[in-house]
């Protein structure tokens, strides 16, 4: 498993849980399995690490991921 370096301020860190939050409930139920919550998860935590931590980008990478399903 890859490990992401980084440290995030509480806000940041509500920010970075409620999309993941979102992006998982924008799945069908049986999609939502622990591989896939994982997946997003790690999707979340390579944008951040990326800079990309602004909600706008995030919720348009979620909104793909949405549409996808």
């Amino acid at each position: 498993m890859q490990q992401y370096g980084g440290v995030y301020d509480p806000e940041d860190l509500s920010v970075l849980g409620r999309i993941f939050d979102e992006a998982v409930a924008a799945l069908p139920a049986s999609m939502r399995t622990p591989e896939n919550r994982t997946a997003i998860a790690t999707l979340v935590l390579q944008r951040a690490a990326a800079g990309e931590a602004n909600l706008a980008s995030l919720m348009n990478l979620m909104g793909a991921i949405a549409s996808a399903a």
